[in-house]
């Protein structure tokens, strides 16, 4: 039985250990994008570089992060988190000092590795550690720690960018490393599920990460052709089938198939892919947009984007509990709606645009949309299966919504007609954002669609969520024990 009281010595030690370790995490999914138009000028990099600098982390973390929680259960999940801890650190430092782009590349799906292992962990040790009353308090902080994080991100990120180079966007994670190992192996308890026996599912997060990647690999360069851009678009469709047969078939497998059975949890999956795989589109875009076609600075370009996440610090707690008072299928139908507006509002944004009256009012649309559909669209998800399984259901949603930013990024500018030089051209870079931006809307307006006709009220006495306030926006949270369930 959990003991460790959050007021105690000790238990600020656990809190300081779990948000140093997720800041890890939520900072690379902040602040990277803000240096794209460095890494490509300082490497020569042509438009694939900048999508493979971002998708080579998400596909390793997307495959990997359910198979990451059952080896915490099983393993220990200090020992686990502290592994992904040291190898996102090291990974870190590689994409640091790569020499060239294919280095980078690599490091980042190292990267991923190390995010896949700590990710979990990270909200796990929280749960194991503290003791029952003090648990939604110490979530609740650790969620408002990293919001802030993700606030100063872009930020940060373009401060960096601008001083001392994009290296230090990577760098930054090795002395938070240092600090956060040495804690957490001093002060926080081991903890895990000795009930869990079962064999690992290595194959399914095999296939499922080599799905993601080939698939990824022929979108990306799907302009050049070629038969290596067919054989890799075959590969991922044959990988996806395989990696269904062998859920279906294995006792103990990464991502039941049955959950599915579950409508409600289905249909606000497909709403999931939908609103996640505009955001990865628009937030890749939109800062290269704001640096290569208006002339901001990172630095400037990162701060733009911040009310959407001061936005969703702010409100998601009351937009949390207004859909449990009216249901989630208004907030899900209306939320994609408002983003989709405010995405077509940044078209306004050109050269030499005016922030307050161009990128602001665009961006707070956007926010209120994220507002109104992030804190329902997660209650939803975890009130449409048994409680047992709501841990399973979050990590399966929160994988899904990586995913389908990874497939944006990778589908955008072919949809777009973006050129692979297209980001050293302000013009070129201009109309192909502006071919971009209503593909974004109208999947946004897809997912509303999906949610009317789909989404209903949970019964009475569903599970609500711990974590309240949300601000990352690559995916959602993740809730308590992503594990928990047939995972291991």
């Amino acid at each position: 039985m959990p003991d460790v009281r959050l007021a105690s010595s000790q238990g600020r030690w656990i809190l300081l250990t779990t948000v140093l370790g997720s800041s890890m995490a939520l900072l690379d999914s902040t602040v990277v994008n803000v240096a794209l138009p460095a890494i490509g000028r300082d490497l020569d990099a042509d438009l694939a570089v900048l999508q493979w600098t971002v998708n080579a982390y998400m596909v390793t973390l997307a495959g990997l992060i359910l198979l990451g929680g059952s080896l915490g259960d099983r393993y220990g999940r200090r020992k686990i988190f502290v592994i992904g801890v040291v190898w996102f650190a090291v990974a870190s430092l590689l994409c640091g000092l790569a020499p060239d782009a294919g280095v980078l590349i690599v490091a980042r799906a190292l990267q991923g590795v190390g995010g896949a292992l700590l990710t979990p962990g990270s909200l796990a040790l929280i749960q194991a550690s503290f003791r029952p009353d003090d648990r939604a308090r110490a979530v609740g902080l650790w969620s408002g720690f990293g919001g802030i994080g993700a606030a100063v991100g872009p930020f940060l990120g373009g401060w960096l960018v601008d001083g001392p180079g994009w290296r230090w966007v990577f760098l930054l994670n090795v002395p938070l490393a240092l600090l956060c190992v040495p804690v957490a192996l001093r002060h926080v308890p081991e903890s895990g599920d000795g009930r869990k026996h079962g064999r690992f599912d290595v194959l399914g997060a095999l296939l499922g990460a080599a799905a993601l990647a080939l698939v990824t690999y022929a979108l990306i360069e799907a302009q050049a052709g070629g038969v290596t851009v067919v054989l890799s678009a075959v590969g991922g469709v044959a990988a996806g089938v395989a990696f269904v047969y062998v859920e279906r078939r294995r006792a103990d497998p990464m991502m039941p198939l049955d959950i599915f059975s579950s409508r409600q949890f289905t249909a606000v999956n497909v709403v999931t892919l939908c609103v996640y795989a505009a955001f990865g589109g628009f937030f890749f875009l939109s800062v290269l947009q704001l640096q290569v076609v208006s002339g901001y600075s990172a630095l400037e370009a990162g701060t733009a984007l911040l009310p959407t996440t001061v936005l969703m610090l702010l409100f998601s707690a009351r937009a949390g509990e207004l859909g449990e008072k009216i249901g989630p299928r208004i907030p899900l139908t209306v939320g994609p709606l408002l983003c989709a507006a405010g995405m077509l509002l940044m078209l306004r944004v050109g050269e030499d645009a005016d922030y307050v009256t161009d990128v602001l009012p665009a961006l707070l649309v956007l926010g209120l949309g994220m507002v109104a559909l992030v804190a329902p669209l997660t209650a939803t998800v975890l009130a449409s299966v048994d409680v047992a399984r709501a841990g399973l259901a979050s990590g399966i949603n929160n994988a899904a919504a990586r995913a389908a930013g990874l497939v944006a990024v990778a589908a955008l500018p072919l949809l777009a007609d973006m050129g692979p030089e297209a980001y050293r051209s302000a013009e070129a870079f201009d109309a192909a954002f502006r071919r971009a931006m209503p593909w974004c809307a109208g999947v946004l307006v897809v997912g509303a669609v999906v949610a009317f006709a789909t989404v209903r009220r949970p019964d009475p006495g569903c599970r609500r969520p711990e974590c309240r306030r949300f601000a990352a926006v690559s995916s959602p949270p993740l809730e308590g024990e992503p594990t928990r369930g047939r995972l291991s």
